[in-house]
């Protein structure tokens, strides 16, 4: 087994030739990604809470149940900087020098790296299961337990409230992202359907059913952007084309 106990943040390096693994158990793990095969190559061991999300950055982030992020120094295996977060951590995402954190008590927090900070919150309609950042790291969509997602210009002022008759969030790790050229948006819903909407004017543009038979939790939208994978709680994906 990969961990001791339940695992619940994956994440590849951008060269895909790193994994970071992270869940109940405390402890984030680093995997050599080599001909298919994971080699372990390190634990990083340090957190008393456990580990609800990874990015890199392009060293380690890692957001975790006891209310902090850490950055981590690969070299040494040692955690480097804590950040007290003041609430559980559901999800963060990365830019130069910042860290974006949603978190459990309905925030969004903006921290600078290089002096540990707080930098900006935001408030966001509700507890926030997931974040993404579009690709030209411009726009902020978030995944709230109130059933919407946000949109937040980071240059601006601009909201956008994604929402559609039907729609639920169904669990307090929901994923939504961005397509990869960033003018849609896509989550799953508590009644088993994905939808997609438009980032230009957060309209509804397509409501796909009838494949899952629980909750989807998670989305992914392939690179290519001609793929769209939805996961459930029963254990079952879907991959979806032609939408």
């Amino acid at each position: 087994d990969a961990h001791e106990q339940g695992i619940y943040a994956v994440r590849f390096s951008s060269s895909s030739d790193l994994l970071a693994t992270g869940g109940t158990d405390r402890v984030v793990k680093l995997w050599d990604v080599q001909a298919g095969q994971l080699n372990h190559r390190q634990t990083l061991d340090g957190s008393t809470g456990g580990i609800t999300s990874i990015e890199f950055d392009p060293t380690v982030v890692t957001g975790s149940a006891d209310r902090t992020l850490k950055l981590w120094d690969l070299q040494k295996a040692a955690c480097v900087s804590t950040l007290q977060v003041f609430s559980s951590c559901s999800d963060l995402v990365c830019s130069e020098n910042t860290v974006i954190s949603g978190h459990f008590d309905g925030q969004i927090r903006v921290w600078d790296t290089r002096m540990s900070s707080c930098c900006l919150q935001l408030a966001a309609q509700g507890k926030v299961t997931s974040l993404d950042l579009s690709s030209d790291l411009r726009l902020l969509l978030s995944c709230c337990r109130d059933d919407c997602l946000q949109l937040l210009d980071l240059r601006g002022d601009l909201r956008r409230v994604l929402s559609a008759e039907g729609f639920k969030c169904g669990s307090d790790s929901t994923k939504a992202v961005f397509s990869p050229d960033g003018c849609y948006a896509v989550a799953g819903s508590a009644d088993g359907c994905v939808y997609i909407w438009s980032v230009t004017n957060g309209n509804l543009q397509i409501r796909l059913p009838g494949k899952h038979s629980s909750c989807i939790t998670a989305v992914s939208w392939s690179v290519s952007g001609d793929y769209v994978v939805s996961v459930d709680r029963s254990r079952g994906a879907v991959l979806w084309s032609d939408f």
